[in-house]
């Protein structure tokens, strides 16, 4: 197995066990490949929940730009969802993973068909 896939499959175990949910394995593949390079470093695999900044930034280039989404209060509101299922006391929410419960909370698979 390659890092990516190493990668995935830890993903998938954040999925089951921090989330409580059973992953659709093709789509987390698909959403850790468009997370591109950052999956890879050290700061960039991590979303800083707890920074307004970082959220911001999810909100435009993720919700907005990649699944289309419009800006409004229920984006907001979608990455708290997000927040609350990773477990607010988890440190390290990895991006891939934050972001599959993104797709999944707004129903926006098809982005990744």
């Amino acid at each position: 197995m390659g890092k990516r896939d190493d990668l995935i499959a830890k993903y998938a175990d954040d999925l089951k066990t921090k989330c409580k949910m059973t992953p659709d394995m093709a789509l987390l593949t698909k959403v850790t490949i468009g997370c591109g390079p950052a999956i890879y470093d050290n700061d960039a695999e991590t979303v800083a929940a707890s920074d307004p900044d970082e959220l911001e930034r999810v909100q435009k280039n993720f919700l907005m730009k990649k699944l289309g989404l419009s800006a409004g209060p229920k984006l907001m509101q979608g990455i708290e969802a997000a927040i609350d299922t990773y477990g607010k006391s988890e440190r390290d929410k990895y991006r891939a993973v934050f972001y599959y419960l993104l797709v999944k909370h707004f129903g926006k698979e098809s982005v990744y068909k």
